[in-house]
């Protein structure tokens, strides 16, 4: 596959599966806004191979996760390889010497989900996340790009941002992730809250189900709240895309409060005229601040 045809590939991928982040995306330069799309399409790409790789189990799930982590190695030596992500991903993690300790974490926390289905307290559900959602935040960092001297300052945050985010979709999808034998909320919170695996599993969302999401919801907003100080740290032109990014995820913590915390009989989803006019609010700052820029680094092209 061609460098173009991978970049396109994982446009693709980010626009069928993460239509909301797709979309804050689409306020980023051009420039920056593929090479986003290459790490979303990575972490897409492997989290598929641990989810979706058919009736492998778990032997044949590692074995794909190490075939996946040999083409990498191969891919960011500048080798061609047979993948359709791969050589974008490559790319940008050359471009912008993407730290690879992050790339690791990242494969270390999904190839946890092949034996790991539950977590008994938040402190281990926060190492998880730590590969699976901070380590994301800090990839995109050199992608999206600091004001001078911000660099350290903005680490912190972005990983907030990851945390509160994977949260965030942890709440959304209790249901999805139980059909997969996975619960992500803390087995000490359920009990806390008097909520057993049975409970989840019924469908029926009863006020105890319903107080541990709120609980959880609540967890997360202070997650969002630690990151919102590192959005001014970021380059005026990667700024609106984030701050869309923060407005739409946590719009679905929204639309969970407001179905009375009921995460087991319906998907919640933020109205897609919702999710337009945070859109229309960011652009004008966005196309300024892309205006303003007007550059791309040569190894970005």
């Amino acid at each position: 596959m061609t460098l173009t045809a991978s970049y396109e590939h994982c446009r693709r991928l980010n626009a069928r599966h993460g239509r909301s982040f797709y979309l804050a995306t689409l306020l980023l330069p051009a420039w920056k806004r593929r090479h986003v799309h290459a790490l979303y399409g990575f972490a897409r790409h492997v989290d598929d191979i641990v989810d979706e790789c058919g009736p492998a189990g778990a032997a044949g799930r590692a074995a794909a996760l190490d075939a996946v982590t040999r083409r990498l190695d191969a891919a960011t030596a500048g080798e061609p390889v047979d993948d359709p992500v791969l050589p974008a991903f490559a790319h940008t993690v050359r471009s912008f010497d993407v730290d690879r300790a992050d790339v690791d974490a990242f494969l270390t926390s999904m190839r946890s989900d092949l034996t790991v289905t539950r977590y008994a307290a938040y402190e281990d559900l926060l190492g998880y996340m730590e590969g699976s959602a901070a380590a994301i935040g800090l990839m995109m960092l050199p992608v999206l790009e600091t004001v001078p001297g911000a660099e350290k300052a903005a680490r912190e945050p972005a990983r907030e941002l990851g945390r509160a985010f994977q949260l965030t979709n942890f709440i959304r999808d209790v249901a999805e992730d139980l059909r997969r034998d996975r619960i992500y909320l803390p087995q000490e919170d359920l009990a806390a809250f008097g909520v057993s695996e049975a409970d989840l599993a019924g469908g029926a969302c009863t006020r105890a189900v319903r107080e541990l999401v709120a609980f959880e919801a609540d967890r997360a907003r202070g997650h969002y709240r630690r990151a919102l100080d590192g959005v001014m740290l970021l380059a005026p032109s990667s700024r609106p895309c984030i701050r869309a990014a923060y407005e739409l995820y946590g719009g679905i913590l929204g639309r969970i409060a407001a179905a009375d915390h009921d995460v087991l009989t319906a998907r919640a989803r933020v109205p897609r005229r919702r999710r337009a006019a945070i859109y229309a609010r960011h652009l004008l700052a966005a196309s300024a601040a892309g205006r303003a820029e007007r550059r791309v680094p040569a190894g970005a092209r």
